[in-house]
């Protein structure tokens, strides 16, 4: 019998999603002959009722879809099945609501497309509710174990890099330092990478602790070079050289909502050494735009790899991209370990062999 599969994106939205969700249609119809199923809003089109999704084919699924951010099936952050938001406010258990919604569906697996909170979600779902999973990691952050790279952060990248190119002719111009605050959550892989590829001359990432008196010695030995500006990238998660977390309050599920790093150094350079000094925080700039060509790449060989790990009924399994390759892993593997960036690693290395100010190590 023809299978069915659904597809669904779930968590903080980024480049990319639309062209694993075409590469898993056309692989599942063209060469499976499958019929699919794309799941609005995560996890919520499964418990709503009537349920919420569209049959997906080649007439929705077109090149266009490569091109396009976001997501066409539509993600949320505030709708876990096991404490699901109600009309009197109270948290409740509707993870019965997204199996049933499963089963009635007939669906013969889901392929899941989501962050680290998406996978505990779908893992602890499909464990519960006999359901046939297969995960796609996705997520600017780039903090999922197993996988070199994520869908989302290669854009995340670019974007953050594109921001810098930007700032410098202004520094340059009026003599300024700029400071750019990028997104990535408690990593900061954002901040590592385009800060080598922006020429920065201070890198703050959460991994490496720092010292302020050690930035304005650098900014001036910069500055005593002959140059009249400098670049600082700092990851949103940066705590102040005191060591406090810098929140713009809490979210839904009380997780600390970071923001605002990039004024406290602002504030705090321009007291120390007199700098004209300006930041930038970039914020959801990086979730959104045209994905870049690597993460279209990498999202299109994830959604056909997904595809064939249901065909060869291969579930609770990630998809990782390793070494060049497309492989998969058990998705508890992924969850249970947090992917942050090594302070000895090449990176690093790299950025202080060029000079750059990346914190006391």
């Amino acid at each position: 019998m023809t299978k069915r599969i659904g597809v669904l994106t779930s968590g903080g939205d980024c480049s990319g999603l639309n062209a694993a969700i075409r590469a898993i249609t056309i692989h599942a119809t063209q060469h499976y002959g499958w019929e699919v199923f794309g799941i609005l809003k995560g996890t919520s089109g499964l418990i709503r009722r009537p349920m919420e999704y569209i049959k997906l084919d080649l007439s929705n699924c077109d090149q266009t879809m490569l091109r396009s951010a976001g997501t066409i099936l539509g993600s949320t952050t505030k709708e876990n099945p096991f404490y699901f938001p109600s009309e009197n406010g109270q948290k409740i258990d509707r993870s019965g609501d997204a199996i049933s919604g499963y089963h009635q569906l007939k669906l013969d697996a889901i392929i899941a497309i989501g962050g680290d909170g998406s996978m505990r979600i779908n893992s602890s779902l499909a464990k519960k509710g006999d359901i046939n999973l297969v995960c796609i990691p996705k997520t600017i952050d780039n903090d999922l174990a197993q996988t070199d790279f994520s869908i989302g952060y290669n854009t995340a990248v670019s974007v953050a890099t594109e921001a810098l190119d930007r700032l410098q002719p202004t520094a340059a111009s009026h003599q300024r330092v700029m400071i750019l605050e990028v997104m990535g959550r408690d990593a900061g892989h954002i901040a590592l990478s385009a800060g080598i590829a922006g020429g920065a001359d201070v890198i703050l990432i959460p991994e490496i602790p720092y010292e302020l008196g050690a930035i304005c010695d650098h900014i001036q030995k910069i500055t005593s070079s002959g140059r009249n500006f400098s670049l600082i990238i700092v990851s949103e998660a940066v705590k102040t050289e005191s060591g406090n977390a810098v929140l713009r309050g809490t979210s839904y599920n009380d997780r600390p909502r970071y923001g605002g790093i990039s004024q406290y150094l602002c504030t705090e350079l321009e007291e120390r050494i007199k700098a004209d000094t300006r930041f930038t925080v970039l914020g959801h700039v990086q979730r959104g735009g045209q994905p870049n060509a690597q993460d279209r790449i990498i999202a299109t060989a994830f959604g056909v790899k997904a595809v064939d790990l249901v065909a060869a009924k291969t579930f609770g399994e990630m998809v990782v991209w390793r070494n060049n390759q497309v492989e998969s892993v058990p998705i508890d593997s992924t969850i249970d370990t947090y992917n942050a960036v090594d302070p000895h690693g090449m990176l690093i290395k790299t950025a202080k062999a060029m000079g750059i100010y990346v914190g006391k190590l």
